[in-house]
């Protein structure tokens, strides 16, 4: 049956087929592009090649690997292919002869028998790997007329080297080879020469089969080396973003960190400046909300007048209270005079640096500074949530009370038997005296 299609198959490829490699439609010859390989291994390596015998039904393919040297595949190859050792022998000037294995298409060669491949006609060499590179059985084939060349593998159990395909390189200047050349593995080649050894189809006077050559470019491998390109251009730089990103994330969460949370500073106490005294304001009541003008001055002159034998804003002493002259017994001596607090004699804000004015709103710290209400809730909020002045943590309660100038213990002692090795030689009373 196969003896009735060729001549009919061939009747109709031939005619189109010539030296130069022409476009096949393989659909409609039923032939199977598709490769064994990823496409990430195609990205990698290169282009993949399909080597399919087209004269079966259905139609043999065998997946290879095109060479780095030689004529690209870029359209189908159609042709017979022959084996060079059914018409060929080793040359005898060849002194490697006898050595060689069989169909190794190492040079020099010679024609042997009384049939040769039509120089007119397109034909396919096969040959197998080992005695010499790939690039001197591929530019003997070409001296013998051959238009593309099948390499097969090497046997595993020989070589040591794994069935699978491997890249064909040329190490010595292959301008002057200009056909394409493909390898397949030592199993596709044993199974391809077998094929070949039982066919019924002959050309020449020698055993063939109708082989067809294709080659699948992928987008990866067109546009691998600008991808490679940009890849190597733009990682240092996403790099480098993403160095800054992750800083710029941490900066942001240590800034976050340094800031004082926005209801702490709004439960903090704040006041407001009369002009004489400090109206006090309850932590829980809106400092932003508008403050009423008539009343309030009265209250809070009445809330900070000073009490007998205390002293007003000024420093003068307050006048005592006139005796009641309902009652008989005198009025009862007042109390002493209690220090003025430190902070209560701010007149000054740290920030902006000016005095403060009627109507002036301030927050107090817990270190017992005051300031600007809206200037200091920013600082805090916006910048850092430590005070300005003593960099007292505001979210942190003090570890003690202010200790007044009263409490302080004196660094003279008492007598000179309580002395000790850090007791100073010389204190400010000394110097007084002095």
């Amino acid at each position: 049956m196969r003896a009735v299609l060729w001549p009919v198959l061939s009747s109709f490829l031939l005619p189109y087929v010539s030296a130069t490699p022409i476009p096949v439609d393989s659909t409609s010859l039923g032939v199977s592009l598709k490769s064994e390989r990823s496409w990430l291994w195609g990205w990698a390596w290169g282009a993949e090649s399909t080597v399919s015998v087209v004269d079966r039904s259905p139609v043999l393919s065998f997946a290879s690997r095109p060479a780095a040297f030689g004529a690209e595949i870029n359209d189908p190859i159609l042709g017979y292919v022959i084996p060079l050792s059914s018409f060929t022998v080793p040359c005898p000037a060849n002194a490697n002869a006898s050595l060689l294995p069989d169909n190794t298409g190492c040079p020099r060669l010679c024609i042997s028998g009384e049939h040769q491949p039509d120089p007119s006609e397109t034909w396919i060499a096969l040959v197998q790997r080992g005695g010499c590179e790939f690039v001197k059985k591929v530019r003997e084939a070409q001296r013998l007329g051959a238009r593309a060349v099948v390499v097969g593998g090497d046997n595993p159990e020989l070589s040591g080297y794994p069935d699978a395909l491997v890249n064909m390189y040329s190490p010595e200047d292959a301008s002057d080879i200009h056909i394409a050349s493909t390898f397949i593995k030592y199993s596709d080649y044993v199974h391809l020469s077998t094929l070949i050894a039982a066919s019924n189809t002959s050309h020449s006077g020698l055993r063939t089969l109708s082989l067809l050559i294709t080659a699948e470019y992928s987008a990866w491998e067109w546009y691998s080396p600008i991808v490679t390109f940009v890849v190597i251009l733009l990682l240092p730089s996403a790099l480098t973003f993403v160095t800054l990103l992750i800083h710029r994330v941490r900066a942001s969460r240590a800034a976050q960190r340094d800031r004082a949370p926005e209801d702490v500073v709004h439960n903090l106490p704040w006041r407001v400046w009369t002009g004489s005294g400090w109206e006090k304001h309850d932590s829980a009541e809106d400092p932003y909300a508008p403050v009423a003008e008539e009343g309030a001055g009265a209250d809070a002159d009445a809330d900070s007048k000073p009490a007998a034998g205390e002293t007003d804003a000024s420093g003068a002493p307050a006048e005592a209270p006139e005796p009641d002259p309902s009652t008989s017994q005198p009025p009862p001596a007042p109390a002493p005079a209690a220090p003025l607090a430190w902070f209560d004699t701010q007149r000054e804000c740290a920030i902006c640096l000016c005095e403060f004015e009627k109507g002036d709103k301030v927050r107090v710290l817990p270190c017992h500074h005051i300031f600007h209400l809206a200037e200091v809730d920013e600082w805090l909020i916006q910048r850092k949530k430590l005070c300005p002045v003593c960099k007292a943590d505001v979210t942190q309660p003090l570890d003690a009370p202010p200790v007044n100038a009263e409490q302080q213990p004196s660094s003279r002692p008492a007598s000179p038997e309580n002395a000790t090795e850090r007791t100073p030689l010389l204190t400010d009373t000394d110097n007084n005296d002095s």
